[in-house]
């Protein structure tokens, strides 16, 4: 039934604005919908939508980009002043904000303004 549709992710903020230039200007996503109920981008084929809302996300991963480097992304976005999470933990364990997470997975964390974990992966 649903299978072969389309999803998008939603991820909820307290300022719409300053979500909006976190995701164009740090992020360097463009929108492709802004609505009086958030704003909709597209990366890579996907979308997903931002909008301003009184509730926080929880504290899973919200949303992640498939990258081909992950060093590099992550050099790149730390160059744009995005801080990236630390763990050391059972499971995950971060070097330089990376943890490999399978024989040929690495993920890095990193948050938006409003506290949403937001994610990198590399597969291969």
């Amino acid at each position: 039934m649903l299978s072969d549709k389309k999803t998008y992710t939603t991820i909820p903020v307290s300022d719409i604005e300053r979500a909006a230039r976190f995701y164009g200007e740090t992020l360097g996503v463009a929108p492709d919908m802004v609505t009086e109920g958030g704003v909709m981008y597209g990366s890579g084929g996907t979308q997903f939508f931002v909008y301003p809302s009184a509730f926080k996300a929880s504290g899973h991963t919200q949303m992640s980009w498939l990258v081909g480097d992950i060093k590099a992304e992550v050099v790149a976005l730390r160059a744009k002043g995005i801080e990236f999470e630390d763990f050391d933990r059972p499971g995950i364990k971060t070097v330089d904000g990376i943890a490999q997470s399978g024989p040929n997975v690495w993920t890095a964390y990193f948050r938006d303004p409003d506290g949403n974990l937001l994610g990198l992966t590399q597969i291969g």
